[in-house]
C-alpha cells in the first residue's frame, strides 16, 4: 500500500491560539481559587486553622468588662477570653444585673441558651453558664456563676422570656434550682424521678424509675403535680370542649 498524500489541514485557521488562550484562562482561574483557599485558611483563628485547643487569655482590659465593673462594681470575678469568646465569672448577686446591662444597654438581645456543668470534687460543684449574642456582630458573651444544690440561683425570666425552659432543663438535670421561677417543675424526666441524669455521679446503668406503674392517663384532681406545666394526660369528662 501507499500512503496517500495528505491534504492541507481542516482546523480553522487561528484555532490553536482559540485553545492556547482557553488552556491560559483555565489556569489562571485555578491559579486564583488556589490563592483564595490558601487566604482563607490563613484568616482562620488558630483553633480552626489546625485544630488546635484554643488558649484562654486575660480580659480585663476589654472595653466591655471596663464598663460592666463600672456599672456593677463587685459583680465580676474574672474576665477571660476562650475561642474568640469573651467569659466572665460572675456573682450570684450580681448576675441578673448584668444581664439586664448587657440586654438593655449592650445590645446583646439574644439568649442561646443556658446549660449546667457538674464538678462533684469542687465546692460548690455546678456551673451554670449563659450564651448571649450581639445580633449586629454575632459577638457573643459567656457568664458562668458557680453553685450548689441548696442555694438559689436568680431566674432570668424577668429579663428573658426565653430563659424558662432552659432553667428548668438545668434543674431537671442537675437539681439546681433558680428564684423567682413560675414553673419550677421537671421538663424532661417526670415529679418523682429519682436523681439528675446529668450529674457526674449518676449511675450509667441508670436507675429504677418505676415508670412502669404509672398510667397514661390520671383522673382530675389526680396525678404527682396538678397542672405545674408537667405534661401529664388528663382524662376529658364526657361534654367537655
Amino acid at each position: 500500500m501507499t500512503d496517500e498524500p495528505k491534504g492541507p489541514s481542516t482546523a480553522p485557521e487561528g484555532a490553536g491560539a482559540e485553545e492556547d488562550e482557553a488552556a491560559r484562562a483555565r489556569r489562571e482561574a485555578l491559579e486564583k481559587a488556589q490563592a483564595a483557599k490558601a487566604a482563607a485558611e490563613a484568616a482562620k483563628p488558630p483553633w480552626e486553622r489546625d485544630a488546635a485547643t484554643p488558649e484562654w487569655s486575660d480580659a480585663a482590659g476589654d472595653p466591655l468588662v471596663a464598663a460592666l465593673a463600672e456599672e456593677h462594681p463587685g459583680a465580676l470575678e474574672q474576665a477571660r477570653r476562650f475561642a474568640g469568646d469573651l467569659v466572665l465569672d460572675l456573682s450570684l448577686d450580681g448576675l441578673r444585673a448584668v444581664v439586664t446591662s448587657l440586654k438593655e444597654h449592650h445590645d446583646y438581645t439574644l439568649l442561646v441558651d443556658i446549660c449546667g456543668a457538674d464538678y462533684p470534687e469542687r465546692e460548690p460543684r455546678f456551673d451554670v453558664v449563659y450564651h448571649l449574642r450581639r445580633v449586629a456582630d454575632a459577638a457573643v458573651v459567656r457568664l458562668h456563676v458557680k453553685t450548689d444544690e441548696a442555694t438559689e440561683v436568680p431566674s432570668l425570666t424577668p429579663v428573658f422570656r426565653g430563659a424558662n425552659w432552659p432553667e428548668r432543663e438545668v434543674y431537671d438535670m442537675f437539681g439546681v434550682h433558680f428564684a423567682d421561677h413560675p414553673d419550677m417543675t421537671r421538663i424532661l424526666m417526670w415529679e418523682g424521678f429519682n436523681g439528675h441524669p446529668l450529674r457526674k455521679d449518676f449511675p450509667v446503668e441508670g436507675v429504677d424509675t418505676g415508670s412502669a406503674i404509672y398510667p397514661e392517663f390520671y383522673e382530675k384532681g389526680e396525678g404527682p403535680v396538678e397542672k405545674a406545666g408537667t405534661g401529664w394526660l388528663v382524662k376529658e369528662e364526657e361534654g367537655d370542649g
